[in-house]
């Protein structure tokens, strides 16, 4: 069924574009909801359904499945919408169909900054690591902003060499950092670079939902820019869009949502880069389809990842970082050999 679907691209994104959405979404819940049942520790399925619909604080197999497995469930989805969505645009905004959420220095800048902290603050809750990196990765984008001068125009160019230019500087000194430091922040810091949302709880939830909203709504706000943009300045600015006022509300978006998803879960590679190409594949490039669906398809693919690492690693479990490589790269390849990618 899903061969035939992208194969009838066309008549999918003509016809039933809101309804693959709802599909789409429908599943996710399913996956989410699956999840919250298996973990590292054996809790049987009747356990765990009556911790999510007779919750009771004074057991403790309930605590673990509210606090811990239900949180983790939802923020794999928060995350996952936030990747799909800053890959989408930043590959409109550079028209680079390679391009993705870390050309901006975001991953690089939350990096030093989890590392700074750890080194010199000692920080060690994931909590904590969360308002480093969001500070961290608001500073490089900001940074890049600069660099690249995109207050006086925008170049897709000059925001690719910037951000990779002040990526290489700010991982420098992340090794700089971490070599001169103690083992102890060594280890700190390799269990957050891998990429991973185990022991994340409603303390990294609720801000990082918070600033993902927000990111969704800027981004969406800007799908008629995205359309027109991505189609060449030139006919952008003929249709009157601002270009100073695109790329600074691009950015942000950006920012906001790699920002977020990085300092929750770590660098978790490859999804942003991924998850626009499919969409692309399904219903084609307009972006008042192509976004939604990125988040979504994007989410989809975390959910299952961090499933799949927690059953094939139990009764530890394998980190999602390192679960959507082994599963996204194979299936990216497989995608590129047998369809033809759409160009932006």
């Amino acid at each position: 069924m899903f061969t035939v679907c992208i194969r009838n691209k066309a008549s999918f994104s003509r016809l039933t574009p809101g309804v693959g959405l709802m599909l789409l979404s429908a599943l996710i819940v399913l996956c989410a909801v699956g999840s919250i049942f298996i973990g590292t520790r054996d809790i049987d399925t009747e356990t765990t359904w009556q911790a999510l619909i007779a919750y009771e604080p004074t057991n403790t197999e309930h605590l673990l499945v509210h606090y811990l497995r239900v949180p983790r469930s939802i923020l794999s989805v928060v995350v996952g919408v936030a990747l799909g969505g800053a890959g989408a645009v930043m590959q409109a905004l550079t028209r680079n169909p390679l391009a993705e959420p870390g050309l901006l220095g975001i991953n690089a800048g939350a990096t030093l900054a989890i590392v700074t902290g750890i080194a010199a603050f000692g920080i060690s809750d994931t909590s904590q690591y969360m308002w480093f990196g969001i500070a961290g990765s608001a500073l490089a984008g900001g940074a890049v902003y600069l660099l690249a001068d995109l207050n006086h125009g925008s170049s897709p160019v000059k925001v690719v060499l910037a951000g990779t230019a002040l990526s290489v500087v700010l991982f420098a000194c992340t090794h700089i950092i971490t070599l001169n430091s103690e083992e102890q922040v060594f280890d700190q810091f390799r269990h957050w670079v891998i990429g991973s949302l185990q022991g994340r709880d409603y303390r990294v939830l609720y801000p990082v939902l918070s600033l993902v909203i927000c990111g969704v709504v800027v981004s969406l706000s800007l799908v008629k820019e995205l359309n027109s943009v991505s189609l060449g300045a030139d006919v952008s600015r003929s249709l009157g869009i601002d270009q100073r006022k695109l790329w600074f509300g691009a950015s942000m978006a950006i920012v906001i949502l790699a920002g977020a998803a990085t300092a929750a879960a770590g660098p978790v590679s490859f999804v942003g880069l991924t998850a626009p190409h499919i969409a692309r594949v399904i219903v084609g490039s307009d972006y008042k389809w192509l976004l939604p669906y990125s988040m979504l398809i994007s989410a989809l693919l975390l959910v299952v990842a961090d499933t799949l690492g927690r059953v094939i690693g139990y009764p530890n479990e394998i980190s999602v970082g390192v679960m959507v490589a082994l599963l996204g790269g194979p299936f990216f390849v497989f995608l590129v050999r047998r369809w033809k990618i759409a160009q932006l």
